[in-house]
């Protein structure tokens, strides 16, 4: 007898599905009670290694029979490759079914699974901390979590097939909010530098994440549409450039943005929430935007529209594959200048 069973939870109902291969002896009769009694010992210990050798006695008649571990003398050095190609392909079956893994295709979805870590909390555990730096994002498998403030009020409830901790993974910034679990949950977490690589490669992955974020703005009412259409400005150490160029970006704003910074005056240009021009420090285009996204202290203004000419400029490129590009880089620099200690 071999094979494993995978709990599968639905809307709250619960469902085992068993990949169970039971071979009988020769020219003995099948007991259908005795199979059901296996295979609810293979859902008990989920895989059939995990079963202790043992005599079991069957429910319906006086007949016994005896599990021991055969070994078949196959290494397990030759089956690993089979094994693992077997796993990820019912992994990525199962991950099909989650919101966030509809938007990627199959051959990256497989290069995705090595990445993710299974995870299991208990009721008031602390995922991740307000303040804390994101280094992980999360996809709720099972249970419930809280998203708290920093006074520990509730301001919603994530369930099954949701995700947080993408807003510092994409903005840099410290994480906006504390995550606490409601009730026994399991999430998947992915680390940063790995979730960059793979939203880089994924051009509907970065849709999915780009609707994501104008919900959680809309959501956390951080940047208000009045605002930005009568024109805004503050410093960078409150709204960092990638949570501004965002908020620009979501509103589908058109106007010049004028940032001074430690290297001088920049100049970004957009049309429609989408970056048109940039200029900063005797650089222009694509390279200007991706040094602005380094700075960290300085001050911005918003002015609402262009003129007529500016406005027939092709955009630079895909907003959230510039600013995911952008922060791949500042993530590669900063490793280049403090590598890991060996």
């Amino acid at each position: 007898m071999t094979g494993n069973a995978i709990l599968l939870e639905y809307k709250k109902e619960k469902e085992f599905i068993t990949t169970a291969a039971i071979k009988m002896p020769f020219e003995q009769p099948s007991c259908r009670k005795l199979i059901g009694d296996l295979t609810n010992i293979l859902i008990k210990y989920e895989s059939m290694n995990k079963v202790p050798a043992c005599v079991i006695n069957c429910s319906g008649c006086n007949g016994s029979i005896t599990l021991e571990h055969k070994n078949t003398g196959i290494k397990k050095k030759e089956k690993k490759p089979e094994n693992k190609q077997s796993n990820i392909g019912a992994i990525a079956n199962l991950l099909s079914k989650f919101s966030i893994f509809q938007s990627i295709d199959e051959h990256n979805l497989k290069d995705l699974i090595p990445f993710l870590k299974l995870r299991k909390f208990g009721p008031n555990d602390l995922i991740i901390k307000k303040g804390d730096t994101g280094k992980n994002l999360f996809i709720i498998v099972a249970g419930r979590v809280e998203v708290q403030n920093e006074d520990g009020i509730s301001m919603s409830v994530l369930e099954k097939g949701e995700v947080f901790g993408e807003m510092s993974l994409i903005s840099g910034n410290p994480v906006a909010a504390t995550i606490k679990v409601l009730s026994p949950a399991t999430v998947l977490s992915i680390r940063g530098e790995d979730f960059l690589k793979v939203l880089n490669k994924s051009s509907s992955l970065q849709m999915y994440f780009t609707r994501l974020l104008t919900r959680r703005l809309a959501e956390s009412n951080i940047f208000m549409s009045e605002e930005l259409a009568s024109g805004m400005s503050g410093q960078l150490s409150e709204i960092p450039p990638p949570e501004l160029f965002q908020s620009l970006n979501v509103n589908q704003k058109t106007g010049l943005l004028n940032l001074f910074l430690s290297r001088g005056e920049a100049k970004l240009s957009f049309m429609d929430g989408n970056l048109i021009s940039a200029e900063y420090d005797a650089i222009k285009g694509k390279e200007a935007f991706f040094e602005v996204l380094k700075e960290k202290k300085g001050r911005f203004k918003f002015i609402p529209g262009l003129p007529s000419d500016e406005m027939k400029a092709p955009v630079l490129g895909y907003f959230m594959g510039l600013l995911i590009d952008g922060l791949r880089r500042i993530d590669e620099e900063s490793k280049e200048k403090d590598p890991p200690s060996p």
